[in-house]
């Protein structure tokens, strides 16, 4: 089982006494500096007071000071000032810090950042001096936050949601081209520029956190802030991937706030929160009376499965074609004529599953299998080659597959059918032909491009692995409802497994299957009292599937009977005994019946006594 996350611990206050810049330090953390870097004299930055505080960190306003041989600037700025490092782990936040502040500084939707410093100081009421990243950036003077505290009911009007909407996924979609996630999307961290436009505040600090050892144990657990964290942001390398979906969760949980003024899952505890989100899969409530498309992907940002949820280019395109939208007597006007996507076709999987890829005439299809389930044995379209299309991505589009074999061309809807590229389609399980002890070397296919570039979710990394076709081979497939147990080679599993009295491996079956392979295992066969879990984590690569065919001997097949349910072995002993009984009683009928037979008619008890006498006297003579 997952472990349990506990309510998280105080922040402490952090009042700094603030030291001058350590050279050696410096030195020791800081490459060599170039014309580009992005290093900021710690002496130059003069902190003023703290105006905001976060899960990472606090954030104070602050005066930059630069000078050269003829002049002298000052700048006002924000500092995000971070929790303690390690030294031996600040150099490897500093270096990801590195590559991608210039790429930050072209972005328009993301904050401009100044730099970054290491810092010297301690916090007052500690004698002890710790060493804090400092990163600089342009101070704004206000964020959606602060304008829903100055709204009536907290709240902003549909119009402005619908704008600042627009603007964020715009801020996103510049932030994930250059390969960072948020994971810490919020209101407050909306900054409002000069002109009235929204800027992304954090620029996907927890992302490049990540693994980095934090203090704070209960953070280790999760990246974010509890109430806008996603399912796979708790506990990433067991529930993840994180991916570009992920922010999605957090960008529905926004514009749920915009929207109520209320903050979601508001006075839960982080523990509470987690319960909701991950074991009991409850979602954020979106408010009715929206625009229905605009309603429809906020609903969508929530699916459990983050496959399932709509591209931060879905949510721009929504909001942007919803802005001049008028609600009359007649409902809603001014919408756009693009049709709104209905939220599942079937099979576990919805239109903005399979709107992330498109297909091309000269592709290779085949039909698609059930999400999570097992592959039906006849389908329309085993394999075969798309030699047109039939309609455009906003309708229900038909291909025209040629099929080895049959002559004319079927006419199949595209929704139905899957790309194979190299042999491999999204979903498929593999398995890294280059075995690893970092993660396991079983897992889900996210993406196969046309370039042979894929993308895996395995159970273990915190994000998806980026390779290449060839590394990766076919892995059996697992699905829901399948009896599994772990291999006889593997002595440690990587999560608890429950054994049976003789101290052999239970058998369990699939319940969950999460988007990296990690299996959610039940054990029917198991009786449990009070609140003894009995729902498991298992790697897939340390399992495998056990059916009635399978099971070598008569033995072996009761066993897995025994699988189903607990009450099969108490049912069979009751059973056994029941047969016994009753075998029992017929037989006593039986010689019963032979005693009847043998005795002369009209015989009555005085004979019978008789009898028994003439029986014991014959027995008497016998031993004379």
């Amino acid at each position: 089982m997952p472990q349990r996350i506990k309510a998280p611990k105080q922040v402490p206050s952090f009042e700094y006494e603030l030291f001058e810049g350590d050279p050696d330090l410096l030195r020791t953390v800081v490459a060599t500096p170039t014309q580009t870097a992005p290093w900021i004299d710690p002496s130059s930055l003069k902190l003023k007071h703290r105006i905001g505080r976060g899960p990472f960190g606090d954030i104070w306003l602050a005066t930059h000071h630069q000078s050269g041989f003829d002049f002298q600037e000052y700048h006002e700025v924000a500092v995000k000032m971070l929790h303690p490092l390690k030294q031996e782990h600040m150099q490897k936040f500093i270096d990801k810090f590195e590559k991608l502040f210039l790429k930050c500084r072209e972005l328009p939707g993301v904050c401009w950042l100044h730099g970054v410093s290491v810092v010297n100081g301690k916090v007052t009421l500690h004698t002890h001096t710790h060493t804090y990243i400092s990163i600089a950036m342009r101070f704004y003077e206000g964020s959606v936050g602060d304008q829903m505290a100055q709204s009536k009911g907290g709240k902003l009007s549909l119009p402005d949601i619908l704008r600042y909407g627009s603007q964020l996924a715009k801020g996103l979609i510049q932030l994930h081209s250059i390969g960072l996630l948020v994971l810490n999307m919020k209101p407050s961290n909306f900054l409002i520029s000069d002109h009235d436009q929204l800027v992304l505040g954090d620029f996907g600090i927890p992302y490049l956190l990540l693994g980095i050892p934090l203090s704070d144990s209960d953070m280790a657990l999760r990246l974010g802030t509890p109430n806008y964290m996603a399912p796979e942001q708790w506990d990433p390398e067991v529930r993840g991937p994180l991916s570009l979906e992920t922010d999605v969760w957090g960008f529905g949980c926004s514009v749920v706030e915009m929207l109520t003024g209320v903050q979601p899952w508001f006075g839960k505890s982080s523990e509470e929160i987690y319960h909701s989100v991950v074991v009991r899969k409850e979602k954020p409530h979106v408010p009715s009376g929206l625009p229905p498309a605009v309603e429809h992907v906020i609903n969508g940002c929530f699916e459990y499965d983050l496959r399932n949820r709509p591209l931060v280019s879905d949510l721009l395109l929504v909001f942007e074609s919803s802005q001049h939208a008028i609600h009359g007597d007649g409902g809603w006007v001014g919408l756009g004529s693009r049709p709104i996507k209905e939220k599942s076709v079937g099979n576990g999987y919805t239109t903005w599953y399979l709107s992330k890829d498109h297909l091309q005439v000269g592709d290779t299809v085949r039909s698609r299998s059930p999400l999570n389930a097992r592959r039906p044995h006849t389908v329309d379209v085993r394999e075969g080659t798309i030699v047109g299309l039939d309609g455009d991505a906003d309708k229900n589009s038909f291909a025209l597959v040629k099929v080895p074999g049959m002559h004319n061309a079927l006419r199949v809807q595209e929704s139905t059918l899957e790309r194979v590229t190299f042999g491999f389609a999204v979903g498929d399980w593999v398995r890294l032909k280059q075995e690893t002890n970092t993660h396991s070397s079983v897992g889900i296919l996210h993406a196969v491009q046309r370039d042979r570039a894929v993308s895996v979710g395995f159970l273990g990394l915190e994000t998806l692995w980026v390779g290449k076709a060839y590394q990766l081979q076919m892995a059996e497939p697992y699905y829901v409802g399948q009896f599994v147990r772990l291999k006889p080679n593997v002595v440690t599993p990587r999560f608890e497994w429950p054994r049976k009295s003789g101290g052999t491996w239970c058998s369990g079956r699939i319940s969950e299957i999460l988007p990296n392979g990690c299996l959610v295992v039940e054990f029917p066969g198991r009786f449990v009292l009070g609140n003894e879990p009995n729902s498991f984590l298992a790697d897939p690569n340390e399992v495998e599937s056990v059916s009635f065919d399978t099971c070598p001997g008569i033995v072996e097949k009761y066993h897995h009977v025994e699988d189903f349910h607990w009450a099969v072995r108490p049912l069979a002993i009751a059973f056994g005994l029941f047969t016994a009984v009753k075998l029992t009683i017929s037989m006593g009928r039986g010689i019963s019946a032979r005693l009847k037979k043998n005795q002369p008619n009209g015989q009555d008890s005085g004979g019978r006594k008789s009898g028994w006498r003439r029986i014991f006297r014959d027995a008497s003579s016998t031993t004379k």
